[in-house]
């Protein structure tokens, strides 16, 4: 009887990832089969090895792997202790169907600045409540994978300074309830990797940092007058207790309960 494999998967509240997938598999064989969404796969420990379009290929952890959808693939590990994998499904309108023949001739992408923002991604999609966050990382993802598969040089990045404010007055209208990025771009008639760029281009931080940070900036506010943790979070449009918690900690430098009981003095000690 073979180990018993260690999986992880769900569906994020992310528009344009349709699974996230994490897998430990020590001897689990993939056969020949197909997805109907775009496989974007890195591996943190081991070595895959797979035949996609009838040639054979590598995946180890310092590259990252795309497969088109619709196209047979297997998979199998290359290496003894099996292998650890973090796989994206992203849906068709992601990457181009044009692109389909350019990633079954070239799947594996050597790109280690790549390499890490999936990593970024996958990191931030296990944290509920960083949506904002998540949607800019795919968009720069996206965007990147695309170029590799069109041979296309970085673009140069005009500075659109109009878009970045537009942007960020936005945000300051809609930071308690949030928006979704494609939201952002609909209102604003601009494409939503492009809102990415150029807000952090013009503030040096990216949309959801400053969101977070007007977040946090209300819930000091609140904590302050008396408020109770719990609903200061939910008050300043934080997802829970615990995504509040770990915000306001990375931001103010310590927790909210410990802010809040500051609040108990009348006048400043000093």
């Amino acid at each position: 009887m073979g180990a018993r494999p260690d999986i992880t998967a769900w569906r994020p509240d992310v528009e344009g990832i349709d699974e996230v997938f994490h897998a430990h598999f020590a001897d689990h064989a993939y056969p020949m089969h197909t997805h109907d969404a775009w496989t974007l796969l890195i591996v943190d420990e081991g070595v895959v090895r797979y035949d996609l379009d009838r040639h054979e290929h590598g995946a180890p952890s310092s590259v990252v792997t795309l497969l088109p959808p619709h196209v047979p693939h297997n998979g199998v590990a290359a290496t003894p202790g099996g292998f650890r994998k973090r796989v994206l499904y992203l849906d068709t309108g992601q990457i181009g169907a044009d692109l389909v023949g350019r990633a079954v001739d070239r799947p594996v992408l050597r790109d280690s600045r790549l390499r890490h923002r999936v990593d970024q991604l996958h990191r931030t999609l296990v944290r509920p409540g960083d949506e904002l966050e998540a949607q800019s990382r795919l968009a720069l993802v996206s965007e990147r994978l695309v170029r590799h598969l069109r041979d296309q040089p970085a673009a140069p990045q005009a500075h659109d300074r109009r878009i970045a404010y537009a942007l960020r007055d936005l945000l300051d209208a809609r930071f308690v309830e949030g928006l979704t990025l494609r939201e952002a771009a609909e209102k604003l008639h601009s494409h939503h990797t492009h809102l990415v760029r150029a807000f952090g281009r013009e503030f040096g931080m990216a949309p959801h940092q400053y969101l977070t940070g007007r977040r946090v900036d209300l819930a000091r506010r609140l904590l302050l007058d008396g408020m109770r943790v719990p609903e200061a979070a939910t008050s300043a449009g934080f997802y829970d207790q615990s995504h509040f918690s770990r915000h306001f900690k990375r931001v103010v430098g310590t927790s909210p309960g410990r802010y809040a009981r500051t609040g108990v003095a009348t006048s400043p000690p000093y």
